[in-house]
């Protein structure tokens, strides 16, 4: 599970944005003393991811809330079924209910689509991976999410690993350097602590890759005959991850070659919110008198 202070970092942003100044529906029309119990109800077959993140909605509003869960990050459920119960103050219920569901429904949504790919591979020893291309300040949510599929994490962010793409490249063997070479030198101002993974879109960059010591080699947008032959000449000296092109019909024979890891940006940058929805009953509760 994502750092609870990191949750409520996340979470506490988007209700200052969604009620600035106090949810003035709710405090307008309900009573301050009402209550209310409401479950969270799937309307179709998932995968559960954000369980945490969805009770903190309602306790940063109110910590009188209380959320029973009936499911765990990673399970799987059908439509139909009650993933959680959430009980207390109504006006802190309905403030909070928003922002609850879009984060709970984002994170379902991706751990769903990440397990139907983590489906797809099943017994071919290809590992699903994540990438950089997340919602920019949902990131820990996003990953945590990926996981709950059964997914994996790529690097987090630019601080935490070397990866060399074509553009880096480009930079790095301009005036005609040789890359080999310019790999090695990158090595040795390298903490002896990191990754170095180098991105290639032709066969015929292998071996000077490979020379420069690279740790893992992203066969970028290769066909399957390329990405077979490729594995092949890599022969297991470095971890050998495929991406590009890569779609839920697709997966699998990208797992068949034989590669290690498969990124996917899809899993972030495309997954569809899951329908989900919170299912509000009103409980008989002491009324106000005067104004």
């Amino acid at each position: 599970m994502t750092d609870v202070r990191e949750i409520d970092r996340i979470v506490g942003a988007a209700l200052d944005e969604d009620a600035p100044w106090g949810d003035l529906t709710s405090e307008t029309l309900i009573p301050a003393a009402a209550t209310a119990t409401a479950e969270l109800v799937a309307r179709e077959p998932g995968v559960a991811s954000g369980v945490e993140v969805f009770a903190a909605a309602f306790r940063l509003v109110d910590p009188r809330i209380r959320v029973q869960h009936l499911a765990a990050d990673g399970d799987r459920f059908a439509a139909g079924d009650v993933l959680a119960r959430v009980q207390g103050p109504a006006r802190g219920i309905l403030t909070a209910e928003r922002v609850a569901l879009n984060l709970l429904q984002r994170m379902s949504g991706i751990a769903t689509l990440t397990a139907r790919y983590v489906d797809a591979v099943a017994g071919t020893g290809a590992r699903i991976v994540d990438t950089r291309k997340t919602t920019p300040g949902l990131r820990s949510l996003e990953r945590q999410a990926v996981r709950d599929g059964g997914g994996r994490n790529h690097r987090r962010s630019l601080s935490d690993a070397i990866m060399a793409k074509d553009n880096h490249l480009a930079v790095l063997t301009a005036g005609g350097r040789d890359l080999a070479t310019a790999l090695r030198d990158a090595r040795e101002r390298m903490p002896h602590t990191a990754h170095l993974e180098v991105e290639v879109d032709r066969l015929d960059q292998l071996d000077a890759v490979l020379a420069g010591g690279a740790d893992t080699i992203m066969l970028d947008n290769f066909g399957l005959d390329d990405l077979r032959e490729g594995v092949a000449r890599i022969g297991g000296r470095a971890v050998v991850e495929a991406s590009g092109g890569v779609g839920l019909d697709t997966v699998g024979a990208i797992a068949a070659t034989g590669v290690d890891v498969i990124s996917v940006g899809a899993l972030t940058h495309s997954a569809r919110a899951l329908d989900l929805g919170l299912d509000v009953v009103i409980e008989a509760g002491p009324t106000e008198s005067g104004s």
